[in-house]
């Protein structure tokens, strides 16, 4: 029997080994990964084999870069093949800028543009918010104000534009808004995602699964990834390598200690303690800086050798 040719697609909903797959002509189509483990996420691109229901994932294409957090106890990958990724904080609940800066370090890392979104800017700890946000502005990050519950439209229109032509996902911790965002951003969103839960058969366990909707109007191409909230944020995925080079304002002085395998914490004629004792590296970002590479440094203790 002759097999049914390959067709490219690409991921736009997954959960467990259940997965929708947009091949450009009609709806996404219900798909499963071969094998009892599988790696594919929201984003990837990949060769579907359509000749039965639900169709078989058979290739995974290459990656551009892939969004992950990884701690000592799991590994999780988010997405892949991203163009941008947006950063949502607000003034209530509480900022957790540990998980914000966390958050662009692995973005960083892959060479994922970023930039962070102030929202529910009408309220009164935005300035104060504003302020503690200064450093990451200072490093490169752009910051979006908006509101997205008082001025749902403006919202939109502002992150359309930065969604033009490319795929944007949003990610945040729990309750800053990021869900009002996106209904802002996708007309019709409840019926798209009740569409996503029957095609993969879970029911309401879809709400904590990624998905990635197109975004009509735009140029080709051009989509938001929504994830759940979270709470933390691990990096031991990262060599510290990586981590310097992950931090923008860091990177910059890379190659200008004394030692070239300077860890910037106790090392004589380092240039980066030296800008922080300056106030040309900010104390708040150094720190965090130095608590993910002791993550890291105990990470790489506790590994077991070959």
């Amino acid at each position: 029997m002759t097999e049914t040719p390959l067709r490219p697609a690409r991921i736009v909903a997954a959960f467990g080994r259940s997965y929708l797959a947009d091949t450009g002509e009609g709806p996404p189509r219900p798909c499963v990964a071969r094998g009892k483990r599988s790696e594919v996420v929201c984003g990837d691109q990949v060769l579907l084999r359509l000749g039965q229901d639900p169709a078989v994932i058979e290739t995974l294409l290459p990656r551009r870069n892939a969004l992950w957090r990884q701690d000592a106890w799991r590994s999780k990958m988010f997405a892949a093949n991203l163009d941008l990724v947006l950063v949502v904080t607000a003034a209530e609940p509480t900022p957790n800028l540990e998980l914000v800066g966390r958050a662009l370090i692995a973005a960083q890392s892959e060479d994922i543009p970023s930039a962070l979104v102030l929202n529910k800017r009408e309220l009164p700890g935005t300035a104060r918010l504003r302020e503690m946000l200064q450093p990451l502005q200072s490093a490169g990050y752009p910051i979006i104000e908006v509101s997205a519950r008082q001025a749902p439209d403006e919202a939109a229109a502002i992150l359309r534009q930065k969604l033009d032509g490319r795929i944007g996902m949003l990610i945040g911790a729990s309750g800053v808004g990021k869900s009002t965002l996106v209904n802002a951003l996708v007309p019709g969103l409840r019926i798209q995602t009740q569409a996503i839960s029957a095609a993969l058969n879970a029911g309401r366990h879809t709400t904590t699964a990624t998905r990635l909707y197109m975004l009509e109007g735009l140029a080709p191409g051009s989509g938001l990834l929504d994830s759940p909230g979270f709470q933390a944020f691990g990096l031991n995925q990262l060599s510290v390598s990586q981590l310097q080079h992950a931090f923008p304002e860091i990177a910059r002085l890379n190659g200008t200690c004394r030692f070239n395998n300077c860890t910037h914490r106790q090392e004589p004629g380092c240039a980066v303690r030296t800008a922080v004792e300056a106030g040309e590296l900010a104390t708040s970002r150094y720190a965090l800086y130095l608590r993910v590479l002791q993550e890291l440094l105990n990470e790489a203790e506790t590994r077991p050798t070959a």
